[in-house]
């Protein structure tokens, strides 16, 4: 069965500016490309998951308009929790994305595998939309790597993970960006 992670279109704001922001422009492109990508390899009864976060759920809203499908928001997949105030953000994930997962805090441990352990559930293909560092998190896991940063993959772009019974295999990474994420 497989399962697809999108991360997020293009934010409107940094995280330095907003907990929270929506799409830019650039974004809603991104989203509009990914659900066209989306069409091609998914059936009408896919399961549309998104984080709550609003960015992940305007990314899911092209896709689940061309399937007249609903989008559960899953709490589960929103973006990495920081244990520092928005305005410290940026270097602490900079900070984190240079570590691995063996000197993270236990919050953050069960974190990552509570979504692992998710995925692992789903009995119907689905699709996730989600953010930069669960993709990482997820990768990381199905590949056994202890770093916390794996891949780098661009707004809109959609990994491609394959779930057999208890196992998750990565199929293809989606595109990838060489710049710091925002």
């Amino acid at each position: 069965m497989e399962l697809f992670l999108v991360r997020h279109g293009e934010a409107a704001s940094s995280w330095g500016e907003s907990a929270d922001p929506g799409l830019s422009e650039l974004g809603r492109q991104e989203a509009e490309a990914a659900a066209g990508q989306l069409m091609r390899y998914v059936d009408p009864d896919v399961l549309l998951i998104s984080s709550p976060l609003q960015r992940a759920l305007e990314t899911a809203q092209p896709l689940a308009k061309l399937l007249d499908q609903p989008v559960c928001e899953e709490d589960v997949f929103r973006e990495i929790p920081s244990p520092v105030p928005l305005e410290q953000r940026q270097g602490w994930l900079r900070q984190f994305m240079q570590q691995y997962w063996h000197e993270q805090s236990n919050e953050l441990k069960a974190w990552r595998t509570a979504t692992l352990s998710r995925l692992l559930e789903l009995r119907q293909p689905a699709v996730v939309f989600t953010h930069f560092l669960v993709i990482n998190a997820v990768v990381g896991q199905v590949l056994e790597r202890p770093e916390t940063l794996h891949c780098w993959p661009a707004n809109g772009s959609i990994t491609r993970l394959r779930l057999s019974g208890d196992r998750l295999e990565l199929v293809a990474l989606g595109e990838q960006i060489e710049s710091l994420v925002n």
